[in-house]
């Protein structure tokens, strides 16, 4: 695997609408440039990019976790292939092997990791989709972080987002408790 450029980032957010937190929430992203190995071609056979994944995911989450500094409530992740890619070779590194080494890291997840993926070029912006790490009708940590990078995916490159926060929205209002079915 070629990496160009990796970028680990952390916000806190402190108010929403115009009101205060009841506290900080804190996320923290880790956004890796590679080289998409199998750009400009059409291959039945992706598992290559399998072991990106897990390499990624093994690599980044005790930075990721490090740099959050709070115990993790919710996750996600997401990757943009450049336009010269095919939308299968991010989900060939998002799903098969990405999310054992993320679940390791922060010492469990039962919920299925949310995500999401493009083809685009560089600079497009994705939202990365966030859910609680053991409850996935959890409401309240159910949210978007919309990142991106001014210079990726080049054509030949896919850039992968993972995300991890220590709360949900803040202010959140719509606990599964109050919802009507």
């Amino acid at each position: 695997m070629q990496i160009r450029k990796t970028i680990l980032t952390r916000e806190t957010v402190h108010a929403e609408a115009g009101r205060s937190a009841a506290r900080p929430i804190h996320r923290a992203a880790a956004l890796v440039v590679i080289d998409n190995p199998l750009t400009g071609r059409f291959v039945d056979d992706l598992s290559p990019l399998f072991d990106v994944g897990a390499e990624l995911g093994e690599r980044l989450m005790p930075d990721l976790v490090k740099l959050l500094g709070h115990p993790v409530v919710s996750y996600g992740k997401a990757a943009i292939v450049g336009v010269s890619g095919d939308l299968e070779h991010s989900a060939a590194i998002l799903h098969p092997k990405l999310g054992k080494p993320m679940r390791g890291a922060i010492g469990g997840g039962q919920s299925l990791i949310p995500s999401n993926a493009k083809v685009a070029a560089a600079g497009a912006a994705i939202d990365v989709p966030l859910g609680h790490k053991d409850n996935p009708w959890s409401f309240d940590e159910i949210d978007t972080w919309t990142l991106a990078i001014a210079d990726a995916p080049r054509p030949h490159e896919i850039v992968v987002i993972i995300a991890i926060s220590d709360g949900g929205r803040p202010n959140a209002r719509v606990d599964k408790t109050r919802a009507v079915t």
